[in-house]
């Protein structure tokens, strides 16, 4: 006699870079075996594959998670752990007042959202002839914990290259994938510092999961805000799949 396959529940969440809904499922004991050996290698590459792995068939197939933004696959990820061991995540975080001390907190992962910056656009007008439209960032062309500002030139170069989606030169509109990287690299290294300010402007303003909490230092009794920033933020025990 086989034994029982025990069915899971069904949720839906928007996608914050389309506003399209989906729907997804708590992982199973296999999922998170999976990314705790991943966890246990230290290798980014495969933490990341597993990560993946994991939104793919939470999801049930139904997103690319090789072109989604990376702000999309952590928000979804986040709500598969919720739903999966529980919403609320206990963190130490260090208080802002004396920067040594550090308070336990309890966060709502339900109220965790990916926030859109009033200045941010896709699109940035260099001068009055030349417009880029910008794509997101994938989970594997860029790394969401990086400040864009301090990348080293290369990287950022690089990263600049492989999320250009168009160029406008007036009428005349040139996709990305026509071209090669060299050749884009070489059309980037052409622009003015105030004009690849504006490119670099883009990163750093780029929608992100993040919430705001209130940290008591338990010294002083001082009320702090903290910005918690991308998936990391959320999760400090070995394995993000605990609380």
């Amino acid at each position: 006699m086989a034994l029982p396959i025990l069915e899971t529940a069904r949720y839906e969440l928007t996608l914050p870079s389309v506003d399209k809904k989906i729907s997804y499922r708590p992982f199973l004991v296999k999922e998170e075996k999976m990314l705790m050996m991943a966890l246990e290698s230290g290798e980014n590459k495969q933490i990341t594959s597993a990560l993946k792995d994991i939104v793919d068939v939470c999801t049930f197939g139904s997103v690319n998670v090789e072109a989604l933004p990376t702000f999309d696959i952590e928000y979804i990820f986040l709500n598969i752990r919720a739903k999966s061991v529980g919403e609320i995540a206990k963190l130490k975080i260090k208080c802002p007042d004396d920067k040594e001390t550090y308070a336990n907190v309890e966060i709502d992962l339900s109220k965790v959202e990916v926030q859109v910056d009033e200045k941010h656009s896709n699109e940035i007008q260099v001068n009055d002839k030349i417009k880029f439209v910008m794509k997101y960032p994938t989970l594997d062309t860029f790394d969401p914990n990086m400040d864009a500002g301090n990348m080293k030139t290369e990287q950022l170069f690089d990263v600049i290259a492989n999320t250009i989606y168009e160029i406008y030169d007036g009428e005349t509109v040139h996709k990305s994938s026509d071209y090669t990287k060299e050749e884009l690299l070489k059309f980037i290294e052409s622009l003015t510092s105030a004009d690849f300010a504006k490119i670099q402007s883009f990163y750093q303003t780029m929608p992100r999961l993040s919430h705001e909490i209130e940290v008591t230092n338990p010294k002083t009794n001082k009320v702090s805000k903290v910005m918690l920033s991308g998936l990391n933020s959320f999760f400090q025990s070995p394995s993000p799949m605990t609380t």
